[in-house]
């Protein structure tokens, strides 16, 4: 793999730059509420030396009814002021979850419009494997200014969703399993109508990693995205159930170097709780 410091780096690259006095690592673990696991309690027993505990959940917008959306840009700078993250940092986000939550707080780094910040690839399980350190002292922290530019293009509302759904003129791409996607399973959140928004394109997040949590190389990425019918050369939504996978797809597209992506926030959450929005079933 190719470490690139704005998408992925590796557990060699994280390791060989573990003391660098600006680089910040975020423990962003977030697990379904099915799972009974606790993130906050896995961080104080275990994590990587010198990393932060980035609360998916509690950094978010406490406006909306809808499970953690991306945070207003007031909100985004007095948490990362007081957690010592700021200008100037190469910052590396991992995860120890079934869901590679990672990839979310990337994105939102990325919507606050920081670029310097990677998702270390095979998260706190391959570093963990391969012996590597751990400690479970929270580090000092030091506020750090940080300057924010929100970039909305790499978020979608659901207006914004169902006109692309109807004009046709946007892949949306959504993340879920199949059986959810094609409306034969259940959503685990109650309330929410099954199946998908119509036009979407189904690409699993699973797809695109392999079988020890890494994500896929850029060639193996565009070909599950093309054996999706997923076209390309379109602007392309990210979906899933609550935008957490969405990011994985976002990550992956841009690993690819495809640059015009964005996210629905909402997903299905939001996009399935509406009875008056359309929804298809079966595959794409």
């Amino acid at each position: 793999m190719q470490d690139d410091p704005k998408t992925l780096v590796s557990t060699e690259w994280l390791a060989a730059h573990l003391n660098d006095p600006d680089l910040r690592i975020l423990d962003a673990s977030w697990h379904m509420p099915a799972t009974g696991r606790d993130a906050r309690a896995e961080y104080d027993t275990a994590h990587i030396p010198g990393a932060r505990f980035f609360d998916i959940d509690a950094i978010s917008d406490k406006r909306s009814a809808l499970p953690h959306m991306a945070p207003p840009v007031e909100m985004f700078i007095s948490r990362m002021r007081a957690m010592g993250v700021g200008d100037g940092h190469q910052v590396v986000v991992y995860d120890n979850s079934d869901v590679r939550s990672a990839a979310r707080v990337w994105w939102t780094f990325r919507l606050m419009g920081k670029t310097d910040v990677a998702v270390l690839d095979g998260g706190f399980a391959k570093w963990q494997a391969e012996g590597r350190p751990v400690e479970d002292m929270a580090p000092i922290l030091r506020d750090r200014h940080i300057t924010v530019q929100r970039q909305a293009g790499l978020v979608r509302d659901v207006t914004q969703v169902a006109l692309a759904s109807k004009l046709g003129d946007h892949q949306i791409v959504d993340a879920r399993a199949p059986e959810r996607f094609r409306g034969e399973a259940p959503e685990p959140r109650p309330g929410l109508r099954s199946g998908h928004i119509p036009g979407a394109r189904n690409v699993p997040f699973g797809r695109l990693l392999n079988a020890d949590g890494t994500m896929k190389a850029p060639e193996a990425l565009r070909a599950e995205f093309k054996a999706a019918g997923v076209d390309l050369k379109q602007p392309v939504i990210t979906s899933c159930g609550s935008g957490i996978t969405a990011a994985v797809l976002a990550l992956a597209l841009e690993r690819i170097g495809h640059r015009n992506h964005s996210l629905y926030d909402g997903s299905w959450t939001e996009w399935g709780s509406f009875p008056d929005l359309p929804l298809a079933t079966g595959d794409a």
